[in-house]
């Protein structure tokens, strides 16, 4: 992984650096990869991360939207507004605060969701089967318990 060596933080090992340096380059990489797997030409990468976002959070307000994917509000209704004309979204008033709406995938939203999560996983297991032998997965899946240790608190 071509990244420039940087030194490690007092009292940090050189193999810790090397390895989160390592680590962050290729899950940067792999979820890139993993995008590009479902994406469709008709939505841009903010649009695809929007719909995302709004099946997990189910409905929601266009400034909480933003504020969860970090970006400005403006950019937020742009964004939302390109879904709707592509029917992946719908408004409705908020039943607690009429001057906001509120943003629901529609069945056709929902269906791309679940169809981009079905192509997603189905690459990811036909390139671990096609690109590694049964040790090397086994060696994967050993790996994985170690790292797994990195998201717990």
């Amino acid at each position: 992984m071509a990244e420039a060596p940087s030194a490690p933080p007092a009292g940090v090992s050189e193999s810790a650096a090397r390895a989160a340096r390592d680590l962050r380059v290729l899950f940067s990489r792999l979820r890139r990869r993993i995008r590009e797997v479902a994406q469709d030409d008709d939505l841009t990468p903010s649009q695809e991360s929007a719909l995302t976002l709004v099946g997990k959070h189910g409905a929601a307000t266009a400034s909480a939207l933003a504020s969860a994917e970090g970006v400005r509000p403006q950019s937020m209704a742009a964004t939302l507004a390109a879904l709707e004309r592509h029917g992946l979204i719908h408004r409705s008033p908020d039943p607690d605060d009429g001057r906001r709406q509120l943003v629901f995938l529609t069945d056709a939203g929902r269906a791309r969701g679940e169809d981009n999560r079905q192509a997603r996983a189905q690459w990811l297991v036909r390139a671990l089967d096609e690109r590694y032998t049964e040790d090397e997965r086994r060696t994967v899946i050993e790996a994985l318990a170690l790292l797994e240790r990195l998201s717990q608190p």
